[in-house]
């Protein structure tokens, strides 16, 4: 299977993500800079509280993800697939 834009090809699953602590724009471009980062993750849309992707669960899983956004200060509560 082939994510959406072809930048991985494999397992990918689609994550939609729940984000707390973004207030603004900015974050929504330091949430989007760090996913576009993340190897085997592919970014489809980003706002002030949450985000959807797709991700190759070979290459990265949903809990690494997580701990990425944790990193630059929001916290993840609550996901689905």
């Amino acid at each position: 299977m082939v994510a959406a834009g072809g930048r991985f090809s494999g397992m990918s699953k689609l994550l939609r993500l729940n984000i707390d602590g973004m207030h603004c724009g900015g974050c929504v471009t330091r949430l989007s800079n760090t996913l576009r980062k993340l190897e085997g993750v592919e970014l489809r849309h980003a706002e002030v509280g949450a985000a959807e992707l797709a991700y190759d669960d070979q290459r990265i899983s949903g809990e690494d993800i997580a701990a990425a956004i944790e990193r630059i200060g929001f916290q993840v509560t609550g996901t689905s697939e």
